[in-house]
């Protein structure tokens, strides 16, 4: 009994004793940390830093406010430090530096960029200067852009003021905004200096100018403006569809029938829209006649319209003719007219459309015998 209990005690220190070599220990662990300065030896901000080990293994974070870095929780190895150049600079290769990380230590890597371009050259000198340069003038576009965007929001208020205004006051509110509309093209001309060749944001800059010549009724340099953003972006409906707004406007039919045409094209669960559009501008043109046309395309793609309808049938009271019958003139309406005021007063009988197409019924009706109107009556059940 008694050498078997000091057996136990020495099989239990035996286990003991290879447990203690076989466990895993928790290895010391290093840090690479530093400060990264500009070319102008200022602290560098929100500059990505990446570290990349021997064996492969990643790690990622970015300077703070004072240029300053820390990666922390490294194994001890050689690592390359990556600085990675912020746009628009960042098509440009990683800036490199190699340092040795040991347990328990934090090796420093602090970059300072202007000793850096300095030593590498004026050829490197160049390069940088050209970065900064296009630095600044991706900072004074998206100036000129913000501060144009704002102008064509008060220039868009100015017009809804303008379209409320009593007599009185609608001089004042016209050159308020004609004003706002010259301060908003500035900025974008002021934008459109900064863009550079190829530029991805060129298209966003003719469109946000076309808008600022748009809203004040300035379409000739409207239409130009956006045929800009479409060169520069020839995929976007919204472009086409606001061309054809100001085309129309401005009478040039035809053009403008190609431009909501593409704008359809590009987008075909809209199409019905860019019709609408089409006939909405001429209707507001006064052209009449013109806007029958479109607007029969936009009520075939969409007949839950009211407003559609309605256009369509105020537009074809334009081809309302008069027949000698007997001693009396009789009216005779374009066919369709009475149906489109009929269907737009069925799906808006609440509406503003609803009421007005109501509204034109009855001054049909007014026009005197001579005309049928096939009133939709719902038959009672017997």
């Amino acid at each position: 009994m008694k050498s078997f209990h000091k057996s136990w005690v020495l099989a239990a220190i035996l286990v003991a004793a290879l447990a203690s070599v076989l466990a895993p220990q928790a290895a010391a662990q290093g840090s690479i940390s530093g400060t990264i300065m500009d070319v102008n030896g200022k602290p560098w901000a929100e500059v990505t830093i990446r570290s990349v080990s021997d064996q492969g293994a990643k790690q990622e974070t970015k300077t703070d406010s004072g240029g300053k870095f820390s990666l922390p929780n490294l194994r001890a190895g050689i690592y390359t430090v990556f600085v990675v150049f912020p746009p628009p600079n960042d098509k440009q290769p990683p800036y490199e530096a190699k340092c040795r990380v040991q347990s328990g230590e934090d090796a420093k890597v602090d970059l300072n960029f202007q000793d850096i371009v300095a030593k590498q050259g004026a050829a490197a000198q160049e390069q940088v200067k050209k970065a900064e340069e296009a630095k600044s003038k991706m900072e004074g576009l998206k100036a000129h852009f913000t501060a144009g965007s704002a102008l064509i929001d008060q220039e868009k208020q100015a017009k809804v003021d303008l379209m409320k205004a009593p007599p009185d006051q609608r001089d004042a509110l016209k050159q308020k905004l004609a004003d706002l509309s010259n301060q908003a093209v500035k900025e974008f001309q002021e934008a459109a200096k900064s863009l550079v060749e190829k530029d991805p944001n060129a298209h966003l800059v003719w469109f946000k100018l076309g808008e600022a010549y748009d809203t004040a009724g300035r379409n000739d340099d409207a239409a130009q403006a956006y045929q800009q953003a479409i060169a520069a972006k020839p995929d976007v409906p919204g472009y086409y569809n606001n061309l054809g707004n100001v085309l129309a406007r401005a009478g040039k039919i035809e053009e403008a029938k190609a431009a909501y045409t593409k704008s359809a094209e590009l987008d075909p669960p809209n199409a019905a829209t860019a019709w609408r559009n089409f006939g909405i501008s001429l209707y507001n043109a006064n052209r009449l006649a013109d806007a029958i046309e479109p607007l029969q395309k936009a009520t075939e793609l969409d007949p839950k319209s009211a407003q559609a309808w309605y256009l369509l049938g105020a537009s074809l009271l334009m081809k309302m003719t008069t027949k000698k019958v007997g001693d009396r003139e009789e009216v005779q309406l374009a066919p369709g007219t009475v149906e489109a005021y009929q269907k737009a007063e069925e799906l808006d009988p609440n509406g503003p459309w609803g009421q007005q197409a109501k509204q034109g019924l009855t001054d049909l009706k007014a026009l005197g015998a001579g005309i049928e109107m096939k009133v939709n009556v719902k038959k009672k059940k017997s």
